[in-house]
């Protein structure tokens, strides 16, 4: 590992420390460092740094010659930290410095050991797939930007009453939620808004993609859980004249005519797992699934 990409939050720094911890890490094994440049010049104006490093602002200033990109903060953090990324297969290793953390799985006591596993190159990647959005007519504001590591979300704007999903699966179609919105989930997002919203958890490796109603009038409406080859096309009525897409923390308002296209975008996100986890262990611990005493294994 020669050289690396760190993300972090623009507008805060609530983890000076694991900074600190981190570039002391990387200095000792002579990595090359690049700041996102908002998070650079936060942690200036905060004197957080000892030295300078070089930065990089936009996707075009990264490429495959980047061995890693570290963030630090939350899951979030690692969503925007998605659109530099993109399709130039540059892993990511999250530090969580935030709460929940299904992908920032390195703790900030874990940071030196995370780092010494990964120059051993005692790891593993998980490669996770991410949605691909079109609409007609097309929205501007998902031009570039036109995927989704977690979820595709459409929902009501402006209004206490439901929308109408029309849903359609390689063209057939299936049926029209209403509700007050759907989540298209990745395995990825399964553990986000949509599990909020009784959708099913998904391993990272699994095939599949989980359509989950938000609060659905039709009570009968369930998750459905479908092979992530398949093309899924939406159409919105609501008593409004536009309504929201959401792809994971990106958000626009399109006119109620537009048609959605979701299917499988042609790259993955890689996600770097240190020997000393597992997706398995992390699940546990943030679904607080140990919390009954009657899982414990027997002594």
């Amino acid at each position: 590992m020669k050289k690396v990409a760190i993300y972090g939050q623009s507008y805060t720094v609530t983890a000076e420390k694991e900074i600190q911890i981190l570039l002391h890490v990387l200095e000792e094994h002579h990595i090359s460092v690049h700041f996102e440049k908002q998070f650079y010049d936060l942690l200036v104006a905060n004197n957080s740094l000892q030295h300078s490093y070089q930065t990089y602002s936009h996707f075009k200033d990264l490429s495959d010659s980047f061995d890693l990109m570290f963030t630090i903060g939350g899951d979030g953090t690692i969503l925007r930290a998605v659109t530099y990324v993109r399709d130039l297969n540059i892993p990511i290793m999250g530090i969580n410095a935030g709460r929940l953390g299904f992908l920032a799985t390195i703790q900030k006591d874990q940071i030196k050991e995370a780092i010494e596993l990964l120059l051993k190159k005692e790891y593993t990647i998980q490669e996770r797939s991410l949605l691909q959005v079109e609409t007609n007519p097309s929205a501007d504001d998902f031009s570039e930007l036109n995927f989704a590591l977690n979820e595709v979300t459409v929902a009501r704007r402006n209004t206490t009453s439901m929308i109408g999903i029309k849903t359609y699966l390689n063209n057939e179609y299936l049926t029209n939620y209403w509700a007050d919105g759907l989540i298209v989930a990745t395995p990825t997002g399964s553990t986000g808004y949509s599990l909020s919203c009784d959708g099913p958890v998904i391993l990272p490796n699994c095939k599949s993609l989980a359509i989950t109603p938000i609060a659905p009038h039709n009570l009968n409406a369930r998750p459905m859980v479908i092979p992530d080859d398949i093309k899924i096309q939406l159409e919105v009525s609501a008593r409004e004249k536009d309504f929201l897409i959401s792809l994971d923390s990106r958000i626009t308002t399109v006119p109620e005519e537009t048609i959605i296209y979701i299917k499988k975008a042609p790259f993955t996100i890689k996600s770097i797992l240190p020997k000393n986890q597992s997706y398995l262990k992390t699940l546990r611990g943030k679904l607080l699934w140990g919390e009954d005493t009657r899982n414990e294994p027997m002594q």
